[in-house]
């Protein structure tokens, strides 16, 4: 299934949490843990500038709707939330 968000809006996959700390110790997943806000932009809107699909992104903690496509997780977000691109 395809979505292409509208507007200045941008669909985003979360990373994947890390369930292993650096020191080895594994983090199950009932453990209160807090949803990464960094993620790969998957589509933009066609009124975004400055990010492209690819791009990592760190964004506002509580912002945007969660979608289910696929069986996969996705959020959307308002390009306003979308704080910065994150370089390697």
């Amino acid at each position: 299934m395809k979505f292409q968000p509208l507007g200045k809006r941008v669909l985003i996959e979360r990373e994947e949490e890390t369930n292993k700390t650096a020191s080895g110790i594994i983090i199950p997943d009932n453990a209160s843990k807090e949803k990464p806000s960094t993620g790969k932009i998957v589509e933009v809107g066609n009124e975004c500038e400055g990010v492209k699909k690819g791009d990592i992104v760190a964004f506002a903690k509580y912002a945007g709707s969660e979608l289910n496509l696929d069986d996969k997780k996705y959020l959307i977000l308002n390009l306003e939330d979308v704080l910065g691109i994150i370089k390697k």
